[in-house]
């Protein structure tokens, strides 16, 4: 779309709460050069009338960073679960048809309950446990190596938009999706955090983990930040499978 365009028409599903149904809302704003989502959502916030020149509620939406970074402001745009802050309206086809992600329960409009996501990370405890240890000096240092790559892992936003690509994510599947597990590999990698390997990898085990995933590579395709997430999976198909073992036979470290 170029400089000759003189407005940008949105078709917005909005739901007034969890309980309502959903429809959708078309809204025509004057067109600014270097225009994203974010800031027509914010014009339509500020003067909220639609396209048939009706005063109705502000558009709810999740924002935070507007940088890519913190994952809040993920939605379906014409189609695709993307970030909107780096969503260009110049690169977009109109009417530009903005949707919630339905892998989550809609909380209202655009807005998302990504608390399955968030019970997941919970579930393989994707941190490193140092709580206490902050006095006791430099920790172990990682090879720079695999500090290279975990570092691609740690970029994960946990803005959902792989789990919503995935067709093994849903409410009839307790999959925790490709974010989690990857997660479970970069905590792993960690010096410290390799104290719970055992732990994570017996989670992932269980319902819901590895097994639930059906290898669509979908994850991958939509990843925001080109995380290598079915390079994760496979990893931990690898280490999973030793674990197995180790927890039949017994491990060599036990004490």
């Amino acid at each position: 779309m170029g400089e000759a365009a003189k407005t940008v028409i949105f078709e917005i599903e909005r739901r007034d709460s969890t309980e309502k149904e959903s429809y959708f809302e078309k809204f025509e704003l004057p067109y600014r050069p270097n225009m994203n989502v974010i800031s027509a959502l914010m014009e339509i916030r500020r003067n909220p009338v639609n396209m048939e020149g009706k005063k109705t509620t502000p558009v709810n939406w999740d924002m935070n960073c507007l940088e890519e970074v913190c994952g809040a402001c993920s939605m379906i745009i014409n189609g695709k679960a993307r970030q909107s802050c780096t969503a260009l309206v110049d690169q977009l086809e109109q009417p530009i048809r903005l949707q919630p992600m339905k892998t989550f329960p809609v909380v209202r409009d655009l807005v998302v309950d990504r608390s399955r996501m968030f019970d997941s990370l919970k579930k393989v405890k994707a941190w490193v446990p140092i709580d206490g240890t902050h006095d006791l000096g430099e920790g172990p240092r990682m090879p720079e190596r695999k500090r290279q790559w975990a570092y691609e892992l740690s970029k994960c936003m946990t803005c959902g938009v792989c789990l919503e690509a995935c067709p093994n994510v849903n409410d009839k599947s307790d999959f925790i999706g490709a974010a989690p597990l990857s997660q479970v590999r970069l905590m792993n990698a960690h010096p410290t955090g390799a104290m719970n390997r055992d732990e994570r990898l017996n989670a992932i085990m269980g319902e819901g983990g590895l097994a639930s995933c059906g290898n669509s590579q979908n994850c991958v395709e939509s990843c925001p930040k080109g995380i290598p997430l079915t390079t994760s999976i496979a990893a931990l198909n690898r280490e999973t499978t030793v674990q197995m073992f180790r927890n039949f036979f017994g491990s060599d470290h036990a004490v």
